[in-house]
Order: structure tokens, then C-alpha cells, then sequence
């Protein structure tokens, strides 16, 4: 029997989509851009960062192939003399969105090939109707923001308001999804959670995919920020994905960060959650310990997207991807006879592109196991290659997206 361990860095996407023009996003390259910006020195941050894009764990894994795969160049810093010593590759995403949920469930094996439902770019943004019936449900004295907003921006702006009237902010992005901020202890938490019930329920027609809690504390605008006790309510899949497989088969999923949220805790056996990546990467290392063949560890690591990608922070984006980068020899360490390793991303998050949106990007694949070869999985024509390889790894029978690499590696040593 084996384990797999799929890490997800929320929005480190390579570059080079084949249908990014389709979504506006020709050219933009996460990775690329950073390491520019970063060789350039204009993602030097005193205190923070400086200097060239130091990855070196995951360079010698492959990433530099990767990328390369997926734009036919190394990012800018990166050396061609050095010899992978992991396996390598890119994917294209078949999914009709760039959002989170989809890019996940088609990592588990199950691509999003419907349109999800979106709130349009005016002002009010949310229907009249749907408004009318969650103030009348939750009894509530209105809503402020109804808008598309940075959610950080938003808060800063309406959150005094929020907390003299009581009323929440509700705001939306190019995502499918209705977000709802409010302040833990005037408002209060569970209260909060419980407005996003109503809310799930009501916006189910309209095919929204995720219903998010952000709840904030502080007094003043100046101060406030939003916690860790976020909670996403997602439309549940409507396959059963890698998750299930696993489950049904016996082994155990591990899902750490917002693994469970995404997937509407169908197939998650643990659910582990921590504040930001570093404390995520110690819940992680906790999941690998606790890990028996046949089980799953899922992470996501939220902060390279939430944190930095949406607030189009270059330096922080290069300086979180830098300490992941210190910490993944530790992951490294704990793979035993059997083990895979891969990493890969859910979309991209450009931090140098226009907007605060995801950008529609391939994602890289690399990863390692003791006695696995080494070398390059190519170009895959959809991130269900992702799932399908840790499924055949852990020895499920193939599912009916996407298919596996190993057999493909093997073949090639």
C-alpha cells in the first residue's frame, strides 16, 4: 500500500494557457512575473524580501521544467543547469471557470465543464428579490455594499457603518460567489454563520457556487482585520471525486485548510485548520504523521492567493513563496517507501496583472516519492491528470476523467 500527499499552492499558476485570451488574461504568468519583477528588483521589501526568486527546493524538484513546459521559458533567475531530481510537468485547466472550486475538483478528478452563476458588474449587483428575501429571513435591518469589491477594501470602508447599524456587508468578485462580512463580536460569529445558511439556501437557484463568511474584528478602520474563522459553504460536487475514492475504498482523506469547505465536506475524514501557510504547513506535517497507507493528505495553502494575489502584492507573494520554500524540505523528510509528493496550483493570481482577479493560467505538477523516477509528465490536457495519478498510485481503479502519469514516467526512466 502507498500514501499521497497533493499540496495545493492556492494560485501559483505557470503562465501559458492555451485558451487565456478567452477569459482576458493572454500573457499573464504568476510564476513569470514574480520572478521578473523579483531578478529586476522591484520586489525587493526592506525587512521582507530581496533579490533574485530563491526556490531552491522547489527548483531542484522540477518547477523551472515546469514553467518552462508551459511557456517554453525559465522564469527569469532560474538555472537550466539544474538537474531535476523529481518528476515535472503542466496542465491546462478544461474547466469552464477560473474559480477555486473548480480548479480543485477537477485536480480530484472531476472537471466543471457548466457555467456556475454570476452576479453582474452594477451597482446594486445582487437582485432585489434575493436582498428582500434574506433581510426578511434573517431579520436583519438591510445590507451594505452590494456590490463587487476587494473584500479588505470593503471592510475598511463599511465596517464602522456595519457596526452602528448592524447591518452586514455583502459583496461579491468575478468569482461565482456571494460573500458576507461581519464583526465576530457585535455582529457575532455564529450569527454570522448562520446568515450564511439562509443565504446558500437562497441563492441555490441561481447556481452560485460558494456562499464565504468573513468574519472581521477591530474598532476602527484602521484596525480591522479579518480572522481565521472563515468559513466557505460550496455547492456540494455533483461526481464523486478522488475523495470519495478514497473513502470508499478505505483509506482516509486528510484534508487540511479549506480542502473540506471546497468539496462540501463530502469524503473528508479529518479536517485540519490553521491561521495562515506557515501554521498550515505544521498542520500538514501533522496529517503526514498521522497518515496510514491508503490515505490522502490534501492541503491548500490559502495565503498565496488570499493574502497576496488578490491585493496584487508582488514582494509578499515572492517572500510567502520563498518561506514555503524553506519548509518543504520537512514534507520532503517524512516520505517513506511508497509515498508520493505532488504539488501543483487551482488556477493563477497574477500579482502584476490588471484587476484583483484569478488569472486563467496552466499550473505546474512536481513533486517526488522514494523510487519514483525522475523526469517530465509533459503538457496535460486537464488537471484531472492530477487526481488520477494519486488514485492510481494509491491502486483505485481509474475513474472516468483524466488519466494517470506514472505508468507514463516509469516508461520513460
Amino acid at each position: 500500500m502507498s500514501r499521497a500527499f497533493l499540496f495545493v499552492l492556492d494560485s501559483f499558476g505557470i503562465g501559458g494557457a492555451r485558451d487565456a485570451d478567452r477569459f482576458g488574461d493572454e500573457g499573464a504568468d504568476t510564476l513569470g512575473h514574480i520572478a521578473r519583477a523579483c531578478f529586476e528588483g522591484r520586489a525587493d521589501r526592506r525587512g521582507l524580501r530581496a533579490g533574485p526568486l530563491a526556490l531552491p527546493t522547489m527548483e531542484r524538484l522540477g518547477l523551472g521544467e515546469a514553467a518552462c513546459i508551459a511557456t517554453g521559458r525559465l522564469p527569469a533567475g532560474f538555472s537550466g543547469r539544474v538537474r531535476p531530481t523529481g518528476y515535472f510537468g503542466a496542465a491546462d485547466e478544461i474547466s469552464s471557470g477560473k474559480d477555486t472550486p473548480s480548479g480543485h475538483w477537477e485536480i480530484a478528478g472531476l472537471p466543471v465543464r457548466f457555467d456556475w452563476g454570476y452576479f453582474p458588474h452594477t451597482v446594486p449587483t445582487f437582485p432585489g428579490d434575493l436582498i428582500d428575501a434574506i433581510v426578511s429571513e434573517a431579520e436583519l435591518p438591510g445590507i451594505l455594499g452590494n456590490r463587487h469589491a476587494s473584500g479588505t477594501k470593503i471592510i475598511a470602508e463599511l465596517g464602522e457603518e456595519h457596526i452602528r447599524s448592524g447591518k452586514p456587508i455583502c459583496y461579491t468578485s468575478s468569482d461565482s460567489v456571494f460573500q458576507i462580512a461581519a464583526h465576530e463580536e457585535h455582529f457575532g460569529l455564529e450569527r454570522l454563520y448562520e446568515l450564511c445558511l439562509i443565504v446558500r439556501r437562497l441563492v441555490d437557484p441561481l447556481n452560485i457556487g460558494r456562499v464565504i463568511a468573513r468574519p472581521f474584528t477591530g474598532e476602527t478602520a484602521s484596525g480591522f482585520q479579518r480572522t481565521a474563522n472563515r468559513r466557505d459553504y460550496a455547492v456540494p460536487p455533483h461526481e464523486a471525486t478522488l475523495l470519495d475514492r478514497v473513502e470508499k475504498a478505505g483509506g482516509s482523506v486528510h484534508a487540511v485548510g479549506k480542502i473540506g469547505d471546497i468539496f462540501a465536506q463530502k469524503g473528508v475524514t479529518t479536517l485540519r485548520k490553521a491561521p495562515d501557510n506557515m501554521a498550515m504547513f505544521d498542520q500538514a506535517l501533522a496529517a503526514m504523521n498521522e497518515a496510514r497507507d491508503g490515505d490522502l493528505v490534501f492541503v491548500n495553502f490559502v495565503d498565496f492567493d488570499q493574502i497576496h494575489g488578490h491585493r496584487r502584492d508582488v514582494a509578499g507573494y515572492a517572500a510567502a513563496l520563498e518561506a514555503f520554500d524553506r519548509r518543504l524540505p520537512e514534507a520532503l523528510a517524512k516520505l517513506r517507501g511508497g509515498d508520493l509528493l505532488l504539488l501543483t496550483a487551482d488556477h493563477g493570481c497574477d500579482p502584476t496583472w490588471k484587476g484583483t482577479d484569478h488569472t486563467r493560467e496552466r499550473v505546474p505538477i512536481f513533486g517526488d516519492g522514494p523510487g519514483l523516477p525522475a523526469g517530465s509528465v509533459g503538457l496535460r490536457s486537464t488537471f484531472a491528470d492530477i487526481g488520477e495519478t494519486v488514485a492510481a498510485h494509491l491502486g483505485l481503479a481509474p475513474g472516468p476523467h483524466g488519466r494517470s502519469f506514472l505508468a507514463e514516467l516509469s516508461a520513460d526512466a
